[in-house]
């Protein structure tokens, strides 16, 4: 396992008396399971790491960083099909994203935005790879049930039973209440928090195809979110598109299959950007069922009374990739002020 960088912000170390109590406390300390390795899971798991605690994360997926994805293809595109840029408005997660940009796995996106727009380099999906460096992740591991016993957890999943003294849920608030069961009564505080789907195209053309934008917010289209991915910075292949639906029309749409999704998708995207259907040289969509926190939980996570089980994700504030990253850092603070 390589060495992780400290994720410790300035005014967030302790002093050496108490890290070194803290530390002895730690040896002694069981295994803590993240479920879920987006921007909340890696978040959490790596300020616990960086202070010394026993740490895996879980996730059913076979790559790090849910949402904050990119789709490669055989044939060389390239496409950011899931979050499409992150911002900062607190001081500590813009740390973050500097520290990133100086070790070339984040870049700004020249957008024309009134705020940075930080993309992952070469794609999204490098900024969670970087923040999983050096953590203990287990991948395509489908988590089935978290249950209590005696002074800790069992994790299941559908190979093996885990022991745990703390369990930390970071996956949608609609896919937890299977994991801890109907009965828990955290599933009660879940009822409030609203999800919605978001349907994604990805073309590519052929090239001397026009290029009218590099962005393009259409609120009350059914195309509601339109991006030359090749703009952005470090991008490998040239001529690709995203476009991502509204809310509406992900709803209407969403048990259509995908295949289905893309034709319909294609000719309302090149009827924005002016190109040729039948130039696109590669189509696919993709169907993020629990996208966007439309009523969020409002508070950083939930916690059961044995102080030992935590929900959290960006459901729990508001739909943007930065607030998946509070609810992680408040988790991992939260256990620390309590061991």
């Amino acid at each position: 396992m390589a060495p992780r960088d400290s994720g410790i912000l300035q005014g967030e170390k302790t002093d050496s008396q108490g890290a070194g109590k803290l530390g002895a406390l730690l040896m002694s300390c069981s295994k803590i399971l993240i479920i879920g390795s987006g921007i909340t899971g890696l978040s959490c798991a790596g300020k616990l790491a960086d202070a010394g605690l026993n740490v895996m994360v879980l996730d059913k997926g076979r790559g790090v960083g849910g949402r904050l994805a990119t789709k490669r293809t055989r044939c060389g595109r390239q496409f950011d099909h899931g979050a499409q840029y992150v911002t900062a408005r607190a001081p500590n997660f813009h740390a973050v994203l500097r520290s990133m940009r100086a070790a070339a796995t984040v870049d700004v996106w020249e957008a024309g935005a009134p705020e940075p727009h930080f993309v992952g380099v070469p794609g999204m999906s490098g900024l969670p790879k970087h923040l999983v460096t050096g953590l203990d992740v287990s991948q395509n591991t489908t988590v089935e049930t978290v249950g209590a016993r005696d002074g800790g957890w069992t994790v299941t999943t559908q190979t093996d039973s885990l022991a745990a003294s703390h369990v930390v849920v970071t996956t949608p608030a609609p896919q937890i209440t299977p994991l801890i069961g109907v009965d828990h009564p955290l599933t009660r505080r879940l009822l409030s928090v609203e999800m919605a789907p978001c349907l994604t195209l990805m073309a590519a053309f052929k090239d001397g195809q026009p290029i009218p934008f590099t962005s393009k917010r259409m609120p009350q289209q059914p195309l509601s979110w339109i991006a030359y991915n090749s703009s952005k910075p470090s991008r490998l292949s040239q001529g690709c598109w995203v476009a991502q639906a509204s809310v509406d029309w992900s709803v209407e749409n969403l048990e259509r299959d995908n295949a289905e999704l893309a034709e319909l998708m294609l000719p309302m995207l090149c009827a924005q950007i002016g190109a040729d259907p039948s130039a696109a040289q590669y189509v696919a969509a993709h169907r993020w069922r629990y996208a966007r926190s439309t009523s969020p939980l409002g508070e950083p996570f939930l916690r059961d009374n044995s102080r030992t089980l935590y929900l959290g994700g960006d459901w729990c504030i508001g739909p943007r990739v930065e607030a998946g990253w509070i609810s992680g850092r408040a988790i991992a603070d939260d256990i620390l002020k309590r061991i």
